[in-house]
């Protein structure tokens, strides 16, 4: 059973989808501990209320982000997660943790890397006229939202699109996006490295797609 550790600093929307995939079976893993910078973080009563760890520290009890993350890691590693999710953190990880964590810890972030880095990215794609966005699931690196791009989902940018229209029709895929990505983790079809992932003992040559059916296919056939 893959042991996930979740990271978020929000509302928690895709720690929930986690949850509820793997309650109604349909991810053979557990939640081992879900942790976060906010103690307010919506995100850690939805892990109460499935009865999953948690842990809130506030980096403003730490002289530095280092000193801060080398206390977050040693909580996660005590509960020997075979994967770290970082799903709405809202913190750049420390290089020394990121190396230490290498092939081990993976990001979902709201847009298709490697465009619209950073925060607001709806008001980005829509800004720049972009015809297409979506969300990416990438192996996390010391730079921001960095790191080899696993998976992908994608979606039309309509006319009359807002940034709170856009960014619902992205997190409605951004859900599924990440269950199968864990899937296929755990199933070990789908396994993580230092520098990307491999599909089938083959490295991926392109990020993987999430089809109509919500599955993942591969990304030479998008």
């Amino acid at each position: 059973m893959l042991r996930i550790a979740v990271l978020a600093s929000g509302r928690g929307s895709n720690l929930q989808a986690l949850i509820d995939a793997i309650a109604a079976g349909q991810l053979d893993a557990r939640v081992v501990g879900v942790f976060s910078d906010r103690a307010g973080a919506f995100a850690l009563e939805r892990a109460r209320c499935a009865g999953v760890p948690t842990l809130a520290l506030d980096p403003r009890e730490f002289a530095t982000r280092s000193a801060f993350d080398k206390q977050l890691f040693s909580h996660i590693d005590a509960v020997h997660p075979h994967v770290i999710v970082c799903a709405g953190y809202m913190r750049l990880l420390s290089e020394r943790e990121v190396d230490a964590h290498a092939g081990q810890m993976i990001n979902i972030h709201p847009s298709l890397l490697p465009a619209f880095k950073g925060l607001r990215t709806h008001e980005q794609a829509l800004a720049a006229g972009a015809a297409e966005h979506g969300a990416s699931v990438h192996v996390i690196s010391a730079e921001l939202d960095g790191g080899p791009v696993i998976a992908q989902a994608r979606v039309p940018v309509l006319p009359g699109d807002d940034a709170a229209t856009l960014a619902q029709r992205v997190l409605a895929r951004e859900h599924p996006l990440l269950v199968q990505t864990l899937r296929c983790l755990a199933a070990g079809s789908l396994v993580l490295g230092r520098h990307g992932a491999a599909l089938g003992g083959a490295p991926l040559a392109a990020p993987l797609q999430l089809d109509a059916e919500n599955q993942l296919i591969s990304g030479s056939r998008h």
